[in-house]
């Protein structure tokens, strides 16, 4: 003879009489069956027990008017703490419903086939309730951390530092190590940020990014950490990093500026990249990317302190100290627009002399005089450096 079927009230009635039975074989399946659980402190052991025992009585009110899912849905998770969700992931979430189905669908397996199917519906629609609460969570914590990317390049690009600044930065989880470089651009129309980053991270860096207006910043930091393995490859240069990030920015100007050896030094080249940025289009066949150091003229010129500082420390005071004839020599070939021979005449030495006192101020401050654009960055630092000597007309 076939069981009688219940109505739905004495179903209803039954369900209620058996919560408490089905929480506590639920909470000895979760010892039983997952290791992630056992492993749980005791506040957070409890905080997903609270879950379990929710989703079933979630379950019975939800048999009970099926339209009410919504809610009760949100309810089964705002049963735990919003801790819960940093420490128990969503795969782990997904592990918890099924055994709790589980263990509901064997204490009912000998019921009504209405009761079996809804069990097999509320497990769908809670399924995809946990998945809504994850995906929220995930895209209020990835605003939140766009908006603290955007506070750290603020914070780098004024060089207004603080306490927090540190934390904040391993926060993002950061992974650069040592030297760091910033990179100033135009943002493109539909900025891909997804692919900046994993176009860095193809190149073994990490970046920062942050826009400004029209302006798009990265704060670019190698990934591996420099080691003194003699047999170990050498890092990829800056330089070379940027042009492979430069298809993520829109048309116009690129600048990179200095390399600096930690983080929090970051704001120098910041300031000389923004500086660069600014004054790009004054250099008429300038490359895409420029280096800060190669607009020192430009920079100079439009009033900026490090450009000038820079090209006198770097340039002028070095050859100063070095020797007077370098000095002069560099001075003699530049003011006659770099000639061997006037400049040879000038002042009374073989031309072979000049080309060999012109090497030498290659070798002791790395730029080459006999290069257009190297020359005219040192013909400004020679500007520069006697505006700020007092003494310099009469060693000329």
């Amino acid at each position: 003879m076939p069981p009688v079927q219940k109505t739905k009230e004495q179903t209803l009635a039954w369900l209620r009489t058996i919560t408490g039975e089905l929480s506590t074989a639920t909470l000895k399946r979760l010892e039983e069956t997952l290791p992630w659980y056992g492993d749980m402190p005791p506040g957070r052991r409890s905080a997903v027990g609270l879950v379990a025992q929710a989703g079933i009585t979630s379950f019975i009110s939800w048999f009970d008017d099926p339209k009410s899912t919504p809610w009760i849905a949100a309810d089964v998770f705002g049963a735990a703490p919003r801790e819960l969700l940093r420490s128990v992931s969503l795969t782990q979430t997904l592990q918890l419903i099924r055994l709790t189905v589980e263990v509901v669908e064997h204490r009912i397996k000998n019921d009504d086939d209405v009761l079996r199917e809804g069990i097999l519906l509320y497990s769908r629609e809670i399924a995809f309730a946990a998945a809504d609460v994850y995906a929220r969570a995930a895209e209020a914590r990835g605003l939140w951390d766009a908006r603290l990317e955007a506070l750290v390049v603020d914070s780098i690009l004024s060089g207004e530092y603080d306490n927090e600044l540190p934390s904040r930065i391993a926060a993002l989880g950061w992974n650069g190590h040592g030297e760091v470089c910033v990179l100033v651009g135009t943002a493109p129309k539909m900025l891909d940020v997804d692919q900046l980053r994993r176009t860095a991270r193809h190149l073994s860096a990490d970046v920062l990014i942050g826009v400004q207006g029209s302006r798009l910043v990265l704060v670019i930091g190698r990934a591996s950490p420099r080691t003194d393995d003699p047999d170990a490859a050498e890092p990829m240069a800056f330089l070379e990093i940027a042009k492979q990030l430069e298809p993520g920015f829109g048309t116009g100007h690129l600048v990179l500026g200095h390399e600096v050896p930690t983080l929090v030094d970051a704001s120098k080249s910041a300031k000389a990249a923004l500086a660069g940025f600014a004054v790009a289009r004054s250099w008429r066949n300038a490359p895409r990317p420029t280096l800060a150091d190669d607009l020192l003229p430009e920079r100079a010129f439009a009033g900026d302190p490090l450009a000038r500082s820079t090209l006198i420390n770097r340039i002028y005071k070095p050859l100063q100290a070095h020797s007077t004839d370098l000095l002069a020599t560099l001075w003699c070939y530049l003011d006659n627009g770099r000639s061997l021979e006037a400049t040879a005449r000038e002042l009374f030495v073989h031309p072979n002399t000049v080309r060999y006192r012109l090497k030498r101020v290659s070798d002791v401050i790395g730029w080459d005089a006999t290069g257009a654009r190297e020359a005219l960055i040192l013909q400004a630092a020679l500007i520069v450096g006697s505006i700020a000597d007092p003494d310099s007309s009469k060693r000329r």
